[in-house]
């Protein structure tokens, strides 16, 4: 931030380039902006005139200069992030990083500096990393030329300058530096000095193919209308529960009508066979019924859902991308399974015979939605009337 006085808000400039576009001449525009003609002829130089019709006003996505006041006020009462936050209609993390973020030396936040500086580093283009610290450059090019690949070069600057925050750069801002000469100051040549010796970046995925699509979905915009008001029962929602660093899971199914809990039991790992198999064993067993239709979401571990389809019947319909909410009694018992199953735990040390005795719990326990039946009464039911 410069020295002197402080920018003016965003927001006032955003003002005065509104009035631009809806006609008015620079002056004017700056006087409805509560500017003079200094201010706003400066803005009309620095945007390289009045057709570039200035900064994108700012989004409600960004704290704004009011919200800012607020926080001020709020902590200089005394109040907790998490008060401040709840009057905002904020994050309590978006408070508390923005203050973390402005302080000034002295520990204190003060809502027009903090403005200033959100506004400077909003500012593009930026230069890159690499650009601007010589010495940072010269050493990533040092190991470039000994043929280090630059994820190598990443994790041994850490170890070679712990002290030294600025002597830091990922790998994916060296591949960048290399391929888009924009983006850096590395030297193209250098390329030839990565493993692959390509002077361009290659995708790995064919053109025009999406990458992680499972062959042969069918999605839910085509499963059967009597699924969705879960008018009939046996449809069916799937998803896994993760355990500690991605390495144990248990398969989770819930009946969307009865709410019906079954427990996939995955000693052996989560990948496609093991969860299509598990599948198969659980829903196999159970009266043809409630065994209509399987939803799940585009995860990996549904590659083998033909397979599964084949040695059961049930057709498998998927969700579409981040929208969990098309799998809703899925997500909720997923939830209450987080009861006996926390996260970051390692969910291999569960026993079969343990998963099922989660499982009777749960269709035991009364629910609201079912009119405070348990989901093994509300199956018991709906097999009678089927």
């Amino acid at each position: 931030m410069k020295r002197g006085r402080p920018a003016l808000p965003r927001a006032v400039e955003a003002v005065f380039w509104e009035g631009v576009r809806s006609g008015l001449g620079t002056a004017e525009a700056g006087l409805a902006a509560g500017v003079g003609q200094e201010q706003s002829y400066r803005w009309v130089r620095r945007a390289g005139g009045v057709k570039s019709c200035g900064p994108v006003p700012v989004s409600g996505r960004y704290l704004s200069v009011a919200e800012r006041e607020e926080i001020a006020v709020g902590l200089a009462a005394g109040q907790g992030v998490r008060a401040v936050a709840a009057r905002l209609g904020r994050s309590p993390s978006t408070v508390s990083r923005e203050v973390r973020r402005n302080r000034n030396s002295k520990g204190a936040y003060r809502a027009l500096a903090a403005q200033a500086q959100a506004e400077c580093r909003a500012r593009r283009p930026k230069a890159a990393r690499l650009a601007q610290h010589a010495v940072l450059r010269a050493w990533v090019q040092e190991k470039l030329e000994l043929r280090w690949s630059p994820e190598q070069i990443s994790v041994m600057l850490v170890r070679e300058f712990p002290d030294d925050p600025g002597m830091r750069v990922s790998h994916e801002t060296i591949y960048q530096s290399i391929y888009v000469q924009g983006r850096g100051a590395l030297r193209r040549e250098l390329a030839v000095c990565l493993r692959t010796g390509r002077a361009l970046r290659r995708p790995r995925r064919k053109e025009g193919e999406r990458r992680g699509k499972i062959p042969g979905m069918v999605m839910i915009s085509d499963r059967p209308a009597e699924a969705a008001d879960r008018a009939v029962p046996g449809h069916w929602e799937g998803d896994l529960i993760i355990g500690a660093g991605n390495g144990s899971a248990i398969g989770t199914l819930v009946e969307r009508k009865t709410r019906f809990v079954l427990l996939l039991h995955l000693p052996r790992g989560h990948g496609p066979d093991q969860v299509a198999d598990a599948m198969t064993e659980a829903m196999s067993g159970l009266p043809a019924a409630i065994r209509r239709s399987l939803t799940w979401d585009q995860g990996r571990e549904m590659s083998g859902h033909a397979r599964f389809t084949v040695d059961t019947g049930i057709p498998v319909y998927f969700c579409d991308p981040h929208k969990p909410w098309q799998r809703g009694s899925n997500e909720n018992t997923n939830g209450l399974l987080r009861q006996y199953f926390p996260k970051g735990s390692d969910l291999s040390a569960h026993s079969r015979e343990h998963l099922q005795h989660v499982a009777d719990q749960l269709n035991s326990r009364p629910r609201k939605t079912l009119d405070w039946k348990t989901p093994a009464q509300a199956l018991d039911e709906a097999l009678a009337a089927a």
